[in-house]
């Protein structure tokens, strides 16, 4: 065998090889598993995120703390399981099946903007200016699998009775239906495709909480707040309602006089409502790690009443495990987030 057809056999294994580790390179870092990756996000700056006209400037900052989330890879995949604060999720847990990146992307902006009318009204009527809610339908989010409202009701569709009520939010709909019993039937009438429609569901309870009766829907309130002086907001893609409570703090301290932040660097986290109250969001443990990587100060958690298993426990606890200097506090409402920072002394 003459030397030269050596190297050539040589030569062609090793392009198999290469060949061959260039296609699991690309499979591991492209195909999608059913799996979706939770882990730290980003924080975030308010001052370019909420603009009010003539608003105050301050000398420390509020922060928005994000949770980054994305469909598995193998390689990420394989990452997630050896590093810390990553949550490996089915993917039909995060989004139901049959849902569309598109339409889960719509219904994260939908909850984000709701986040941003609420708190716009908190912090405005906090701040004695005008706040008005102009109420302009509910939606269909989400369409349950194997419940009573699938191939009746569709993602989008408008509603605007419920057995000859008229629904101006989405809690006119769930106290409704929620008095109501198994086997009981309720009428939807829904504007779709600009055509009136008429649906008749029979109610059901759900698997995973036996004592809730539905149809089996996630509804979502559009809504205006019309405010004075005007605000903008600038979030770009970030999604979900999270972000209300800092929203409203940002929005009230840019209103008044008084810097809140007195110096320091503030995160807070949790859905907010109407009456200011602050609610239970998921993550926090991730937050607390982002937040700490950016030499946050204070950090604001859902204290849900004093429950054992709250945001604010979880969130201490993930604060002593990674030994931060940062201060979690614990907040119900956005009162005791004012009360807080009113008291403390200056950086």
């Amino acid at each position: 065998m003459s030397r030269e057809g050596v190297v050539v056999r040589i030569s062609r294994k090793s392009l198999l090889i290469s060949g061959i580790i260039l296609l699991l390179f690309f499979v591991g870092v492209t195909y999608e598993l059913p799996y979706y990756i939770y882990k730290p996000g980003m924080v975030d700056s308010l001052d370019h995120v909420v603009e009010i006209e003539e608003g105050n400037e301050s000398e420390g900052h509020l922060h928005l703390v994000t949770v980054s989330g994305s469909q598995a890879t193998p390689i990420q995949y394989i990452a997630a399981k050896l590093m810390s604060f990553h949550e490996i999720m089915p993917l039909n847990e995060v989004r139901p099946e049959g849902m569309s990146d598109k339409e889960y992307m719509h219904q994260q902006l939908m909850m984000m903007e709701g986040s941003q009318n609420t708190s716009q009204y908190v912090a405005y009527k906090a701040a004695n200016k005008k706040a008005e809610i102009q109420y302009e339908g509910v939606y269909v989010m989400n369409v349950v699998e194997d419940m009573t409202a699938e191939e009746k009701l569709e993602v989008g569709d408008e509603i605007q009775e419920v057995d000859g009520r008229k629904i101006k939010e989405a809690t006119d709909l769930t106290s409704y239906v929620g008095s109501k019993k198994p086997g009981e039937e309720v009428t939807f009438s829904i504007i779709r495709d600009e055509e009136e429609l008429s649906e008749t569901i029979e109610l059901t309870s759900f698997q995973e909480d036996t004592e809730k009766v539905g149809v089996g829907i996630q509804l979502a309130t559009e809504e205006t707040v019309n405010v004075e002086p005007e605000i903008h907001f600038s979030s770009g893609n970030i999604g979900g309602p999270s972000a209300g409570f800092i929203f409203a703090l940002e929005i009230y301290n840019q209103l008044t006089d008084e810097d809140l932040t007195k110096g320091y660097e503030i995160v807070g986290t949790g859905e907010i409502d109407y009456d200011g109250n602050i609610h239970r969001i998921g993550g926090i443990d991730k937050k607390v790690v982002a937040a700490h990587r950016e030499g946050i100060d204070l950090f604001f958690a859902p204290s849900e009443n004093g429950r054992s298993d709250s945001n604010y426990i979880e969130a201490k606890h993930t604060a002593e495990s990674i030994d931060t200097d940062m201060k979690i506090i614990p907040v119900d409402t956005f009162d005791d987030a004012l009360e807080y920072l009113d008291a403390i002394d200056p950086k």
